[in-house]
């Protein structure tokens, strides 16, 4: 195998911008920041969307649960809302708290103030040992502000303060322990 600094630009290049998920099931309800999101579909009238989520992070375990979840495009300027939803776990606060929020036809929480968000319902589902891949059919969705412009990692990352850069580096170490820990144990 080389050597994947060789190629990590390659790769860096690959992610998409930030997005926010979100989901219920029965009382509890929570967020997180995703691995990645696609659109899934070239069908104008059956969209669908592919969502990458970290199997440690509450959101995972209640999309899973209810098989439905909320995407949510942010913003270039929503800093403050990646540091809320992507930094801490949903198990030790209620990282929805006081955040304008409706509930959509699927009962996931969908976020006000962000570019647009979609309602999507979850057709299947693909282990990939530290997280899941979840398609899903987007069944109603808004676009709340200009989606040109969203917030990219790259972006984040070079003007987040330095207490930040610690937080987020402390994270990974743990992230990237479950992670190695879980790759290959696929249930194929």
């Amino acid at each position: 195998m080389s050597d994947p600094a060789s190629y990590g630009p390659l790769l860096s290049a690959l992610w998409t911008p930030m997005v926010a998920v979100s989901a219920a099931h029965e009382d509890r309800a929570s967020a997180q920041i995703a691995v990645s999101a696609h659109g899934a579909s070239i069908v104008p009238d059956r969209p669908r969307v592919l969502v990458l989520l970290w199997k440690t992070n509450l959101t995972h375990d209640l999309a899973l649960a209810s098989r439905a979840f909320g995407l949510h495009l942010l913003r270039a300027d929503q800093d403050e809302l990646v540091h809320r939803l992507g930094f801490v776990s949903g198990r030790d606060t209620d990282k929805l708290a006081g955040l304008a929020q409706h509930r959509g036809a699927t009962g996931s929480p969908l976020l006000e103030d962000c570019a647009g968000w979609l309602d999507c319902r979850v057709v299947a589902t693909l282990d990939g040992g530290d997280m899941t891949c979840f398609l899903a059919d987007v069944i109603d969705g808004a676009l709340l502000g200009d989606a040109s412009e969203p917030l990219w990692w790259r972006d984040l990352r070079r003007r987040m303060p330095a207490a930040w850069h610690a937080e987020w580096d402390a994270k990974q170490v743990g992230e990237q322990a479950f992670a190695r820990a879980n790759m290959d144990k696929l249930r194929g």
